[in-house]
């Protein structure tokens, strides 16, 4: 009872201090929290998909689409700020969901490279589409989200991190969790033990695409441009990856945890050499990788559990 009435505490302190943030933080720092947050974002999401033992490289294909719904709904057609963002979710869905019935029969390899094709598809597609999108010159926001309030859009990051977190959560306390982890230990058994394979691999799918639509929607308001290099930049699916692998995967903290970490060191990388920055970062990464195959979150667990089942006897 104490734990856990000390943990509520804990919980709501953070809460406090982040959503508090913009009253005592300068602009700097507020910009980089709300990069670690998107970042953060999309490595929860991805991990939520990888759980289900299904590699996807999709996270740039989905956002970069999400950034153009977006942009698009706005300058096109004058579609509020806020709204387009909603617009963006629904079409990313809708897309993923179309997706679903051609892909996700694949497994491994496989369905990896073909998600990361699609992203190329994405980009050409978007890129041979002038009058709508801009082509390669890309469009460009007169007026982005909330004005250009930092405060606000850093709120809207926030409740975007949070929320993913929070269903991320709720995905690991529910039957779902049992449903995919056996998806990923032994499909062959899932299905003779009459979990519906199909059902939840499109329910991840679609709703991890979802999320990460929303993330690029809300990155190209706050920015108020996309261009094919950046919205569908592979910058998006490696960090979030490497961030994920770095906190450990198959678990919320894990990415959350290697966001904070990888975020903070790329940030110090930039600063202090920013040609080289991330050689360095990939060199921490492999280290990582190597000496921590369990990440930072899922080493630190195994060795409390060890200590705790010590204590025990």
């Amino acid at each position: 009872m104490k734990n856990r009435t000390g943990l509520i505490i804990a919980v709501v302190g953070v809460l406090s201090v982040m959503i508090s943030l913009p009253y005592y933080s300068g602009a700097y720092f507020l910009s980089v929290t709300m990069t670690i947050l998107l970042n953060m974002t999309l490595a929860v999401s991805w991990d939520m998909m990888l759980r289900t033992g299904q590699l996807s490289f999709g996270i740039a294909g989905f956002f970069g689409i999400g950034s153009y719904v977006s942009i698009v709904a706005v300058s096109n057609f004058g579609v509020n700020n806020v709204v387009s963002i909603f617009l963006a979710a629904a079409f990313v869905a809708v897309i993923a969901l179309a997706l679903a019935f051609a892909i996700l029969k694949l497994r491994g390899i496989y369905f990896a490279i073909t998600t990361l094709a699609l992203t190329m598809v994405f980009s050409v597609t978007i890129r041979n589409m002038p009058t709508l999108t801009g082509g390669s010159g890309g469009k460009v926001l007169y007026n982005t989200i909330f004005n250009g309030d930092t405060t606000k859009i850093y709120w809207l990051i926030l409740t975007m991190a949070l929320f993913t977190i929070l269903l991320s959560i709720v995905f690991e306390k529910t039957r779902v969790h049992y449903a995919i982890s056996s998806i990923r230990n032994d499909e062959v058994v899932a299905k003779s033990s009459g979990i519906n394979v199909f059902k939840y691999l499109t329910v991840l799918f679609v709703i991890t695409a979802m999320i990460q639509g929303v993330a690029g929607a809300i990155y190209t308001q706050q920015y108020g441009f996309a261009y094919p290099e950046t919205a569908f930049s592979l910058d998006f699916l490696m960090l979030p990856m490497a961030m994920a692998l770095v906190g450990g995967i198959y678990s919320t903290w894990g990415s959350v945890i290697g966001s904070v970490v990888l975020g903070l060191v790329a940030e110090y990388l930039r600063l202090v050499m920013p040609h080289g920055s991330k050689i360095i970062y990939g060199i921490i990464v492999i280290l990582i990788i190597l000496f921590l195959p369990k990440g930072i979150y899922g080493t630190l667990e195994s060795k409390l559990r060890t200590t705790r089942n010590g204590a025990r006897k």
